[in-house]
């Protein structure tokens, strides 16, 4: 499956958190700002995030980010095309959050949710 994981500054996320990240609404956790990232379009991992975890599918997703980037509220979260990226990235950047398939994921990392 598909877990969340983040730096090491970022602690345990409920799924209503993480939904929430993932669309523009919240900004910092606990006074942590959150710097979320995305899997390119039409990546295995991207899809299976947004159907478990967002309940939304490609279209829409993009749909939401469209309109808020529109009307001025934020810009969808910077996307990586591969899991050494998300590695990288997570673990060089304070409060940033992604997900990955839980087969990829090294001992090393935090795990912040799991479903």
């Amino acid at each position: 499956g598909v877990v969340v994981v983040a730096n090491a500054n970022v602690h345990k996320l409920d799924v209503q958190t993480v939904q929430r990240i993932y669309t523009g609404k919240v900004i910092e956790v606990a006074g942590v700002p959150v710097a979320p990232v995305n899997w390119h379009v039409g990546q295995s991992a991207r899809q299976r995030f947004l159907a478990d975890y967002l309940q939304q599918n490609e279209d829409n997703y993009l749909a939401y980010w469209t309109v808020r980037r529109y009307v001025g509220k934020g810009v969808p979260p910077r996307e990586v095309g591969s899991v050494a990226e998300v590695i990288n990235y997570v673990l060089s950047t304070p409060g940033a959050v992604a997900y990955m398939d839980e087969a990829d994921v090294p001992a090393s990392m935090n795990v912040v949710l799991r479903k």
